[in-house]
């Protein structure tokens, strides 16, 4: 068998919708996956990932997410298969609240919103019970992903097209091997012409000596059985955030079994290891995102009917990294995470297999340079 001419390295959101764009361009690639696909260890997992074209957190994503849009719904037809859920989503807190500020300066003029105020937004939606001093940005292009389908479909179209996918395989270290690169893993070695390495959590213990500004947090994530189903199912009711006194919080509508999906943005701000951090989710957790249910969405503060943990991998400034390694060009890095990145996995793909066979992309990726940091 040929040596791969690109090696991906972590098969979550972001390596998954890679390897798919590199095999539908007829790239020889090879993903390599240290659990099985789908695992429940890192920042992929799960039924359901929020999606929004303006994000309170940078104005800018929006020429992405549009991009993202378009990709998400090309694979839909190619994988024949829907996971792309348009609900709308209302973003909900005091005027002058980060989540609403950040996301009125997103939207701007170019796309379509409308702020509500809390008695138009209780009308349009009862179960919500917010003061009359907060407001909504309600973007109807909003909703969800449901996320373990949409990877599947990515590592199901890869492999379709050409590519090879190992999974088990622990990858040990990522060295520059002439103008190639050499993959060493728990079972050998591999040569490749470039590395893409979207770790996730693991990134930084690749490159040790690179001190990736990067940090591992921990969150949870909550489940809860609503008093009326019928008030939060998805074709009646947006995926939401709001800004409180309790923080910073999301939540979906009904979808599947398990009712409504809730949490706290940034949770408690552990900062963990990937590989020794507590999954065991506790009173503490459940009561940092059961505060604000309780107050603001009582009618979805039944009984927790499930709960895991995920990881965030974090910059400085909550933002992606995506960039060759400084003095290795052949090997790039990709941490497009910091709690938002899921759905931005199909542009980010586009853009790595831009990097490695173009030698160059089209989308303005300035902001997630390593540079920024020195």
């Amino acid at each position: 068998m040929p040596e791969p001419q690109i090696a991906v390295i972590g098969l979550g959101a972001t390596g998954s919708a890679t390897l798919c764009q590199l095999a539908c361009r007829g790239v020889r690639a090879i993903g390599i996956e240290q659990f099985e696909i789908g695992h429940d260890r890192g920042s992929s997992h799960g039924a359901t990932r929020m999606i929004r074209l303006a994000h309170f957190e940078r104005p800018s994503y929006v020429p992405l997410m549009r991009r993202a849009y378009a990709l998400w719904h090309e694979l839909e037809g190619i994988a024949q298969q829907k996971f792309l859920h348009i609900t709308g989503i209302a973003e909900i807190g005091p005027p002058t609240s980060d989540v609403v500020r950040g996301t009125r300066a997103g939207a701007n003029a170019d796309l379509p919103c409308e702020i509500l105020d809390a008695a138009s937004l209780m009308r349009r939606y009862p179960a919500f019970k917010i003061p009359q001093s907060f407001v909504a940005v309600f973007q109807p292009d909003g909703g969800f992903i449901e996320a373990s389908k949409a990877l599947a479909a990515n590592i199901a179209v890869a492999k379709e097209r050409g590519a090879t996918v190992r999974t088990g395989e622990k990858v040990i270290a990522v060295e520059p091997a002439g103008a190639g690169v050499r993959v060493v893993t728990d079972r050998g070695a591999i040569n490749a012409d470039f590395a893409i390495v979207a770790a996730g959590p693991w990134l930084s213990g690749l490159f040790p000596e690179r001190h990736l500004p990067l940090t591992v947090t921990r969150q949870v994530v909550g489940w809860f059985e609503p008093q009326r189903p019928e008030q939060f199912a998805a074709a009646r009711f947006p995926a939401f955030m709001f800004e409180s006194e309790y923080g910073q919080h999301y939540g979906f509508p009904a979808y599947g079994d398990k009712g409504i999906k809730f949490a706290k943005h940034h949770h408690l701000g552990e900062a963990v290891h990937a590989d020794s951090y507590e999954r065991t989710v506790s009173a503490q957790d459940e009561a940092a995102i059961r505060a604000p249910l309780a107050q603001y969405l009582p009618a979805a503060n039944g009984p927790l009917r499930a709960a895991e943990t995920c990881l965030y991998t974090m910059t400085p400034d909550s933002t992606f990294v995506i960039d060759r390694l400084p003095g290795f060009p052949q090997i790039i890095v990709a941490s497009p995470c910091c709690g938002h990145g899921f759905k931005f996995a199909p542009v980010v793909g586009e853009i790595l297999a831009d990097l490695v066979t173009r030698g160059a992309t089209e989308h303005d990726i300035s902001q997630f340079r390593l540079a920024r940091f020195s």
